[in-house]
């Protein structure tokens, strides 16, 4: 990737630390300038928390990175390592080993290399399973975890995850002593979230129909947890990413959803106080940063939400310290569709943009080429339930005339097409030159709207889906006429490949031809948490999972990387191959 990427701010805020093309650089935020690290492609860094010591892996190798003296040294270890990071002050690195296999946890510092957690050839232990040390473990990626392993603030402990048949957690003393973490893993087999910067360890644990959870703190000399807050939902448990955490002041941040009295909101609260108003649908919370003009010790949340607009995504800072006049809320960027927002000290990174308070420092440089396409796409709300949706026409179209339709379904329920970001459509404007009017609808089961609106497709994914973007289209047609509603065509992958051969078998009378790229044709091949968060218990649900196959036979749809009777499939297909199905009736 050559726009910058993967950054970190240190905590002084002195430092902005991140990989363009494959390398690592340093801005040094004072002196505005920019500087390389060492040389040399760079597989994955982690820095030290006031960013003055890196962590760099190149192909299983460690080096160690002094920031500040811009000095790069090869790091011994026992085996090729994986997810190395420094400790908070930058004295020791963490590293794992075997990941895919049985992984192991090794800290190397002055005092040599040492095992700190593993246990390989004890797999008879868990009836023949593997034991790894350090690694997220079985369905961490469904919950949005791709770490294991966590230094604790002062950097004398790691908190660890074992994984074998079940999922556990451990608090790892350098001087080699341990304890275990406990709460009830039979009733809370997942473990979704882990954070520890500040104060100790909190988690977020949920049963395994995810329609309950627990934020947890841990005692870190005893293991002993405490209950923080309860999350519930008859649907299931949606926790927000960057919480929950420890503010400033010691209260526990946490993310929820307001339900009642009208209210419809995805929020965060502080010990039980709401934080953000109802409006705010909060999609993540980066950190915090000393509030502006404030007292002492003031400080303000960073958080990436949409408000009034779900195509819109923005960076807010939220008070911490509530007045009479309820939660406050303060615009600070607009985010694209792929930009990430990092913050440290007084400082925050917003993509490439690059602030000091409230005052812009400098935009960190890219060597990436412009888009090649300007799409100006007409966004819309339709229906009554008011979908977000938009048309984008060919360049150059002239009203009149009228076009075939290809409605594009992207990755399928979860993910976002409705973007008012052109980054976002530029796959999308290439379709529309091709001769298309190119639709997309984000359909209820989508992020961005209302918790509601996201959730109302529980158990009955297939038909909310299809009869929204079926309600959607017939909207459309109302407002833009030149939509040829008798050439419908439909084009996903993944869970949206799975979702637009099911608009051909089950709603043919509306979509006509569809080509399903690499898509889901059973629900039971899925990871078990994604699957039972959307359509329930598979052992009490056949008929729901059932209902949801990717069954039957039609020769108007295009399976790409799969194969199933009654369709027809290809390995592989290109752009023109697949516009010529899409237009051939």
């Amino acid at each position: 990737m050559e726009s910058p990427n993967d950054v970190t701010v240190g905590a002084d805020g002195a430092r902005v630390v991140f990989l363009r093309s494959g390398e690592l650089w340093l801005f040094d935020v004072a002196t505005g300038t920019e500087r390389r690290v060492g040389a040399g492609p760079v597989g994955s860094y982690a820095a030290d928390r006031d960013a003055r010591t890196a962590a760099i892996l190149r192909d299983g190798e460690l080096f160690r990175a002094d920031l500040v003296g811009g000095t790069v040294a090869a790091v011994p270890t026992a085996a090729p390592a994986h997810d190395a990071r420094p400790d908070p002050l930058g004295l020791r690195i963490g590293y794992v080993t075997d990941p895919t296999g049985a992984a192991a946890l090794h800290v190397t510092g002055p005092d040599g290399d040492r095992l700190l957690a593993g246990e390989p050839g004890s797999a008879w232990r868990e009836h023949g399973g593997t034991i790894a040390w350090g690694v997220p473990g079985r369905a961490a990626g469904e919950f949005g975890r791709d770490r294991g392993w966590w230094w604790s603030p002062d950097g004398t402990q790691i908190l660890a995850v074992r994984s074998a048949r079940t999922v556990s957690l451990h608090l790892l003393d350098l001087d080699l002593g341990w304890v275990d973490v406990h709460w009830d893993r039979e009733t809370y087999p997942y473990l979704a979230q882990v954070r520890w910067s500040g104060g100790g360890p909190l988690i977020t644990v949920l049963r395994r129909m995810q329609q309950h959870g627990l934020i947890l703190s841990i005692d870190p000399r005893t293991g002993e947890t405490q209950v923080h807050a309860e999350l519930a939902d008859a649907r299931w448990v949606e926790p927000i990413p960057g919480t929950p955490r420890h503010l400033p002041d010691g209260r526990v941040l946490v993310g929820g959803e307001l339900a009642h009295d009208g209210f419809d909101a995805r929020c965060l609260f502080a010990d039980g106080s709401l934080l953000t108003p109802p409006g705010l649908y909060v999609r993540r919370v980066a950190g915090t940063l000393p509030r502006d003009g404030g007292p002492a010790g003031a400080t303000d949340l960073i958080v990436e939400g949409s408000l009034g607009d779900p195509a819109v995504r923005e960076v807010f800072r939220v008070h911490t310290s509530l007045g009479g006049g309820g939660p406050e809320v303060s615009r600070v960027a607009v985010l694209g569709a792929t930009d990430h927002v990092t913050v440290g000290g007084d400082v925050l990174v917003a993509g490439a943009r690059v602030w000091r308070g409230d005052r812009w420092v400098a935009t960190l440089r890219s060597s990436a080429p412009e888009p090649p396409y300007r799409p100006d796409p007409a966004l819309e709300r339709v229906t009554d339930r008011r979908l977000p949706a938009a048309v984008l026409y060919p360049t150059g179209f002239v009203a009149g005339t009228r076009l075939p339709v290809l409605v594009t379904l992207g990755e399928g329920p979860g993910h976002q097409q409705v973007l008012a970001d052109p980054a976002a459509w530029q796959e999308r404007r290439r379709w529309a030159d091709s001769g298309f009017a190119v639709v997309s609808i984000d359909s209820r089961g989508t992020p961005g709207v209302a918790p509601s609106f996201e959730k109302a497709v529980h158990r009955r994914l297939a038909d909310v889906v299809l009869a929204d973007q079926a309600d959607g289209l017939y909207a459309l047609h109302g407002k833009h006429p030149d939509l040829d509603l008798s050439r419908v065509a439909v084009r996903g992958h993944g869970l949206g490949g799975w979702l637009a051969a099911l608009a051909v078998l089950r709603r043919p009378e509306v979509f006509h031809r569809a080509v399903a790229r690499d898509p889901v044709t059973d629900w039971a091949d899925l990871p078990v948490p994604l699957a039972e968060r959307y359509l329930g218990d598979r052992a009490d649900a056949a008929d729901v999972y059932a209902h949801h196959a990717l069954a039957g036979a039609s020769p108007h749809v295009l399976l790409v990387g799969a194969e199933l009777p009654g369709f027809r499939s290809v390995p592989n297909a290109g752009f023109e191959e697949e516009r010529a199905f899409l237009l051939d009736r």
